[in-house]
């Protein structure tokens, strides 16, 4: 029998993102990762209070949570999709390791910066990004064939970016 572990990394890396985390729980977005192969999920909560349910369920064989980890790229690099909130620094791991990546942005942050720079990356045809609503849709979908490879000399070009819609001059 051949057990081929497909791993899904969600972050949301230093803040509180409930609705992200429930919504990957949620039966349907598990039977749809299982769907496309994968079986593995790993969830970084941050600083959330609710305990996530890491009962193997719907073709999902290992659930494993925490809270905060100093390091969290041996994470990062050992996934086969990474699922992450829009931050800069988490877009960034997870595009200069390689990874298949699809970035979820918060609707309750006030802040849409976050949104600009996905937008920018999805244009750039670097990653899917989409909303806790829209996620079931952009699983069912996402062709990561697609999309280009991203060349970390990029990194440069989207640290002016960030820099700029921040409002920071170089």
């Amino acid at each position: 029998m051949s057990s081929m572990t497909k791993k899904v990394f969600v972050t949301v890396g230093t803040t509180t993102f409930n609705e992200l985390i429930e919504s990957i729980l949620s039966p349907k977005i598990l039977e749809a990762l299982s769907s496309k192969g994968y079986n593995e999920l790993i969830l970084q909560i941050g600083k959330a209070s609710l305990i996530p349910d890491c009962t193997p369920r719907y073709g999902i064989t290992a659930i494993e949570y925490f809270n905060l980890k100093e390091n969290i790229l041996e994470y990062v690099q050992n996934a086969d999709l990474i699922i992450s909130h829009a931050g800069a620094g988490s877009i960034l791991d997870a595009l200069e390791n390689g990874k298949n990546l699809i970035v979820v942005t918060n609707q309750s942050l006030m802040d849409n910066h976050q949104l600009e720079l996905a937008e920018q990356l999805y244009t750039d045809k670097y990653l899917y990004y989409c909303t806790c609503e829209t996620l079931l849709n952009t699983i069912e979908t996402m062709n990561f064939a697609q999309l280009k490879p991203f060349s970390v000399r990029k990194s440069k070009h989207i640290a002016q970016f960030i820099d700029e819609i921040m409002g920071f001059s170089r």
